[in-house]
């Protein structure tokens, strides 16, 4: 008697038979076609087909069994992959594999049996993603590098599921250096109720660049969702939006029209969002420039950094939150100005004399302002006191010292 994921057969053929891979497309953003399919294991029942997640997360399934079955599928959906015709392109296969699987197996057998079924069936190893999943890997880092290295080494792609949560951390990415991450749907979702969700999402997208990987979101299930992909730096979108797992796979660009339009709705977005803010730098450049002349005369006098910036104060708009002076060189010669509840503007005295060079945006902008009386505006980041979403504009004064205005976005702007 053959039982899988509850349901019992009388012999091994039935069980084979009841056994069937599923394929979801995950598409592009850059060339709007479907670029894979991950490959997931379901079971067909009286009751219809049902997947079987439960069953490879049932602790209570020995560990052979569980591999058993998901050989079984593994072969079959390489098997069909190697069918498909021209109609599909080239796309990927991403296939689930668990560290603890492909360790043990290789550690017994010095063999990788994915890899002899992609010889058995003709499939290109270019052609493959090994996706490893979320799960607890008590050996060391560097013998799950070992391993991965061996289907690296025939030219498969790496992909590290679930980033960001259970045991997909940091150690497993800086070891294994993944060509794709994938991020968890769930921390997308909540990154809608905390903006420290998005800081995080956000900031895998800059490790993916600077470990030369891509970002993939899976579970993208509304318009909205793929939004927020898309203003993360996903390069890759999987989910419900375009299509649940299926038994056939999609022609490549059936879900064009979809990813056209959210990108022309998300560039048209950014456009107007930079000539907003483009507008609001001159503006602040041309403010700056008159007060400077009329107060100061085209120099300033030892001393009245603080006097100069409280001249400007009351022009202001609400969105400003800091204003301080700085020299070139980031040595802080102004009070800070950050405003309170009420509008009421506090004075920091203990600011004056802070170096500030060591962050990200203050070389850049101090190079792009040697052109000329330009004044320019940072990316969007979160305050580090406040916890706002904001940009900060930088505006050139009296030749050797530059103005910080820190603004918060407006809502909805990311």
């Amino acid at each position: 008697m053959t039982e899988v994921c509850g349901l019992s057969w009388s012999n091994e053929e039935e069980s084979i038979g009841a056994l069937i891979p599923y394929y979801q497309p995950v598409l592009a953003l850059d060339t709007r076609r479907i670029m894979g399919y991950e490959a997931l294991g379901r079971i067909r029942t009286s009751q219809g087909v049902r997947s079987l997640g439960p069953f490879f997360e049932d602790k209570t399934v020995s560990k052979l069994e569980q591999l058993r079955v998901d050989r079984l599928l593994r072969e079959q959906a390489l098997a069909k992959f190697a069918k498909e015709g021209p109609d599909f392109g080239q796309p990927l296969l991403f296939l689930n594999l668990k560290p603890s699987w492909i360790f043990q197996t290789y550690e017994e057998t010095g063999e990788l049996p994915t890899l002899r079924l992609m010889e058995k069936y003709g499939i290109d190893p270019r052609r493959i993603v090994i996706e490893i999943t979320e799960e607890s890997f008590l050996q060391s880092m560097e013998q799950l590098r070992t391993v991965v290295d061996v289907y690296r080494k025939q030219g498969c792609l790496i992909a590290i599921d679930d980033v960001g949560s259970g045991f997909s951390n940091m150690d497993r990415i800086a070891h294994i250096q993944p060509q794709i991450l994938k991020i968890d749907i769930h921390m997308l979702q909540k990154s809608e109720m905390h903006s420290g969700y998005y800081g995080v999402l956000r900031s895998f997208s800059t490790l993916a660049d600077q470990i030369g990987a891509s970002l993939l979101v899976e579970g993208v299930e509304t318009e909205q969702d793929l939004q927020r992909a898309i203003e993360i730096g996903a390069r890759y979108v999987q989910g419900y939006l375009f299509a649940p797992a299926e038994a056939e796979l999609r022609p490549s660009f059936c879900f064009a029209g979809i990813l056209e339009a959210e990108l022309e709705r998300r560039r048209k977005s950014m456009i107007e969002s930079e000539r907003f803010w483009c507008a609001k730098a001159e503006w602040l450049r041309d403010m700056v420039e008159k007060a400077w002349q009329g107060a100061c005369g085209g120099g300033l006098p030892e001393m009245t950094e603080d006097a100069f910036i409280e001249e400007l104060l009351p022009a202001l708009e609400a969105s400003c939150i800091r204003v301080y002076l700085c020299r070139e060189d980031g040595i802080q010669m102004s009070s800070n100005y950050h405003r309170e509840g009420g509008g009421v503007w506090c004075r920091e005295s203990e600011y004056r004399g802070l170096n500030w060079s060591w962050r990200p945006y203050f070389i850049p902008n101090l190079v792009e302002l040697e052109g000329g009386p330009r004044a320019t505006v940072s990316r969007t980041y979160t305050d580090l006191d406040s916890f706002d979403r904001i940009r900060t504009v930088s505006v050139p004064v009296g030749g050797q010292c530059l103005l910080f205005v820190d603004l918060i976005e407006p809502d909805g702007e990311r």
